[in-house]
């Protein structure tokens, strides 16, 4: 590990911290929150063991050897705090301390958290010396607050709709700032369940979806379509074009339905309407699907409603997100298509596919990068047919500030926080 690096409470960064982590990982895992959970089985599978080498070196045992460790090593399951930071329940004692260029010095929930610049920091000091992160779930109130001057950029998922930027690009005192995201939008369909048990009625949705109108439409063009289940961040990512027939959409209907109608539920998390256009997207989606004998009822819950909803079956369709937890997607792919992943599980996505378990199993031993990306291409392809879920686009990080800042950049995922500085 690098030497001389300090938490923010002012304990060193060595081996002991690191495994009183790994420690702390175990006794909470699975540990849910409204982010991701945190769940050291699949962050880490197989893994068996943490152990000191010496003061500033570590070895993690695994039952299996793991190419990609580094991948994992990056996600959100593998920050470290000072280990002063847990109770004995593995519970933060307080605000949480890390090593980054912020330090947490203020947390009210669901209204703001205040950062300070950290002098202790190993790198390059952040250029502001406080910033207040305020949290406005509305997307309205937070144009109106950036256009105001009560704050001075936005930031996270959906943090302005592309509508309002490009509305608020016509006052010169503003800028925006996109690039790729780690984030994809899905159709979750019911697989447990008729009429999407049936994989041709599951393609035929699919198929009727114009996603590049969708995503010009509602998006400005800033996210890009797809129909692969892996999102453009993974270095294993597989470039595979939406494909939109609308005709053989309603013939395969037909096979499944005949000529009866089927009257199903769409189902919108409320979060999802304070970052995305997901009234609009729902009610697009209601118009088309009317060409498939399929009658649309949208529903709109709340997180836990939702959430419920997709754990008891009880609905059709959903509109979902999801973040890459990391660039080896085998975690993702297990959660989603292994037989006995969590999200298929808890989504009621109700997918099977020996040939997949199989891969999946294999890729665990699999040490060649070439042949464990032919295994993911396969899988991808595999995913694009049978569609466990529907892929709609991979999403572009998007932010917006007031140009009396500079350095503020948005990144796959957040933003350039440390190089924020006042532009005069």
């Amino acid at each position: 590990m690098r030497e001389n690096v300090k938490f923010h409470d002012g304990e060193k960064l060595n081996a002991d911290a690191v495994i009183a982590n790994f420690n702390r990982y175990k006794q909470v895992s699975p540990k849910s929150s409204p982010f991701y959970t945190l769940d050291i089985k699949s962050s880490y599978p197989g893994l068996k063991d943490v152990v000191k080498i010496d003061d500033m070196s570590f070895k993690l045992v695994f039952e299996n050897p793991q190419p990609t460790l580094l991948y994992s090593m990056v996600n959100f399951s593998s920050p470290i705090y000072s280990p002063k930071n847990f109770n004995e329940k593995g519970d933060f004692n307080g605000l949480p301390q890390g090593t980054g260029p912020f330090k947490l010095v203020e947390h009210q929930k669901d209204q703001y958290a205040l950062l300070e610049a950290f002098d202790g920091y190993y790198g390059e000091k952040a250029a502001a010396k406080r910033i207040r992160v305020r949290v406005i779930p509305d997307p309205d109130t937070r144009l109106a607050a950036l256009k105001s001057g009560e704050i001075m950029g936005v930031m996270d998922l959906g943090a302005i709709p592309p509508t309002l930027a490009k509305e608020l690009l016509k006052d010169s005192q503003f800028e925006i700032s996109a690039t790729k995201s780690t984030i994809s939008h899905y159709l979750h369909p019911n697989g447990k369940k008729a009429p999407f048990d049936n994989p041709n009625m599951r393609q035929a949705v699919s198929m009727m979806i114009d996603r590049q109108q969708l995503v010009k439409e509602l998006y400005l063009g800033y996210p890009t379509a797809t129909v692969n289940f892996l999102n453009n961040t993974s270095p294993f990512y597989k470039d595979m074009k939406p494909d939109y027939r609308p005709e053989e959409a309603k013939k395969l209907a037909v096979e499944v339905l005949g000529s009866q109608r089927k009257s199903i539920d769409l189902i919108v998390p409320t979060y999802g309407l304070d970052r995305y256009p997901y009234k609009a997207q729902a009610e697009l989606f209601q118009s088309v699907l009317k060409d498939l004998q399929l009658d649309v009822n949208i529903r709109i819950l709340d997180g836990a409603a939702f959430k419920e909803a997709q754990s008891k079956g009880d609905y059709d369709l959903a509109l979902a997100t999801q973040g890459l937890p990391n660039g080896d997607p085998y975690t993702l792919f297990t959660n989603y298509l292994s037989s006995t992943g969590s999200s298929n599980k808890s989504y009621s996505l109700g997918y099977k596919n020996d040939r997949v378990d199989q891969l999946l199993n294999q890729v665990k031993t699999t040490l060649s990068m070439d042949e464990r990306k032919n295994i993911y291409n396969e899988l991808q392809t595999i995913a694009a047919s049978d569609l466990p879920t529907i892929p709609l686009f991979n999403d572009a990080s998007l932010i917006a500030y007031n140009k009396k800042i500079t350095g503020y950049k948005a990144t796959i995922y957040g933003t350039t926080l440390p190089e924020l500085k006042w532009a005069s």
